[in-house]
């Protein structure tokens, strides 16, 4: 009898479990960008002909190498804080969209910025301290994170 309470709890929970709310505009991650051409220093918007889902996410790639390099370890590749911006995260706990050639990888992490009107965040995150503003990104993003 326990066995089944304990079964009937699993499956409840798994079916009223929140998933991370991801900046999917144009219906992929980072704007349809290529993720891991990130790690090559590059921002390469992504082919509808190399695609993959990870965690219920699309993403697009440039080539059909990347797409291998993603799926052999997507957690590696998937952008912080959902993909949205970092600094707007970290500021203000806002989920802000961003400009895909805006990035920066550290400590093999990816970090999408938003670029616009003058405004470069990913410049302001690189005149303060970093460390302290991952850590405000992060306490935001644990309160915000499922929010849609």
């Amino acid at each position: 009898m326990k066995s089944l309470i304990l079964l009937f709890t699993i499956v409840v929970s798994s079916l009223t479990a929140q998933t991370t709310d991801y900046n999917l505009k144009k219906g992929f991650i980072a704007n349809g960008y290529d993720v891991v051409s990130y790690f090559n220093n590059q921002a390469i918007e992504g082919s509808k002909k190399f695609t993959s889902v990870f965690d219920g996410v699309n993403y697009k790639f440039s080539s059909e190498k990347n797409l291998y390099e993603f799926n052999k370890n997507p957690e590696k590749y998937v952008p912080q804080y959902g993909g949205y911006c970092a600094y707007a995260i970290a500021l203000k706990g806002d989920k802000v969209s961003i400009n895909p050639e805006a990035y920066l990888i550290d400590k093999g992490k990816l970090y999408l910025f938003y670029n616009a009107w003058g405004t470069n965040t990913l410049k302001l995150w690189q005149q303060k301290d970093q460390e302290l503003l991952k850590e405000k990104a992060d306490e935001h993003w644990k309160k915000i994170k499922f929010e849609k």
